[in-house]
């Protein structure tokens, strides 16, 4: 009984975190014509570049002027930047205190003339609205806002992010966090006026922040600026981690332990009730039907509804094909490797490592 009271709440958990928050088409009219400066840092993205601006070319909105930054790339991400005949910056020496990615963003900033930011990672991918309903949701919110975008992975080992990335949703979504004071936005995709962004000093403001994109969010926040999240859906998504495993598992450990501490007591508890029971059936449901218990109904009973909830929230959030939809456990078990794994680097290391930098905590 009291097993399945608990695992009943997991799902319970689930639904009270997910929210459909999308990115929509709104068919109203802007207020006024805003100068849309594109800013995109980019560090050894040759594969990823063409992708972002072959859409920025094909928007319903146009940017004002696109900026990608180069942050001191090895490969022909330079190159394949110029060849679109937008303005490209080689990132200056980096400063002590920074990081690579704050210093792109801040160089981006200070090298625009719009008076509407967006700053969109090199593996965004733009629907041909996409810019333009980015630029109709800020002006709703009358503030900053960012979007999750809808994940599409391709190769196996990619696919297995499924649950790192439903907890990130969850975090994103929860309503418990609307309120929050330090609440954070996702760093794929903001969109800022140049007003509210020199409110708060930009990116110089959070300059040392490995969390840059929750740590920004929090500064508008406490500065007034109204934030809002989204989830992309059809208009804004993204492939996280083509380069292998190792780049996927030091991506989401960058941030996997120290993104919780932003977050409200009830989103952190609802999400550990939710995790544990889907572990819990994930991992015990198999020996049940060996063993032929007769618990064996129940916990095969709350895998599917599991599972089912699961491809539910998928179906907005990203795809991950039918393998792994279904045996869900394999990705569980990644995302417990990538949280041990931050633990180490946070309590042992002192610093995360990302793009073959090593950045202080």
């Amino acid at each position: 009984m009291i097993v399945g009271v608990f695992l009943l709440l997991g799902i319970a958990s689930g639904f009270i975190l997910f929210k459909n928050v999308r990115l929509s088409l709104e068919n109203q009219p802007l207020q006024r014509q805003y100068k849309v400066s594109v800013i995109i840092p980019a560090r050894n993205e040759e594969k990823n570049l063409p992708y972002i601006l072959e859409s920025l070319k094909k928007q319903t909105y146009m940017p004002y002027e696109v900026i990608v930054v180069d942050d001191f790339s090895s490969d022909r991400t330079f190159e394949i930047a110029e060849s679109y005949g937008i303005k490209v910056i080689r990132n200056t020496e980096m400063p002590d205190g920074w990081t690579g990615k704050t210093w792109a963003l801040w160089n981006g900033y200070k090298n625009s003339t719009g008076d509407v930011l967006a700053f969109i990672d090199a593996d965004v991918r733009l629907s041909s609205r996409a810019l333009e309903s980015l630029v109709k949701a800020r002006e709703k919110a009358n503030g900053a806002i960012s979007v999750v975008p809808y994940h599409c992975p391709e190769k196996f080992y990619e696919k297995l992010s499924l649950i790192p990335c439903i907890l990130g949703i969850f975090a994103f979504t929860s309503p418990f966090e609307k309120y929050n004071p330090q609440k954070g936005m996702y760093g794929s995709c903001i969109v800022v006026s140049r007003e509210d962004y020199e409110k708060v000093n930009g990116h110089y403001s959070i300059k040392g922040e490995v969390l840059d994109d929750l740590s920004l969010g929090r500064k508008f926040t406490m500065n007034g600026v109204n934030v809002q999240n989204y989830i992309g859906y059809d208009l804004v998504s993204f492939r996280m981690y083509p380069y292998g495993i190792k780049s996927e598992i030091q991506g989401f450990g960058k941030s996997a332990i120290l993104s919780t501490s932003r977050l409200y007591s009830i989103t952190i508890v609802l999400i550990a009730v939710w995790f544990i029971g889907l572990l819990s059936v994930e991992l015990i449901t198999p020996f049940l039907i060996i063993y032929n218990s007769p618990l064996s109904t129940l916990f095969m009973f709350f895998y599917i509804i599991y599972t089912l909830q699961i491809i539910y929230i998928n179906k907005w959030t990203g795809y991950y094909g039918i393998i792994v939809s279904l045996f869900h456990v394999l990705s569980s078990l990644l995302f417990i490797c990538i949280m041990l794994y931050s633990l180490y680097q946070v309590f042992f290391l002192g610093y995360v490592t990302w793009k073959g930098r090593k950045i202080k905590i």
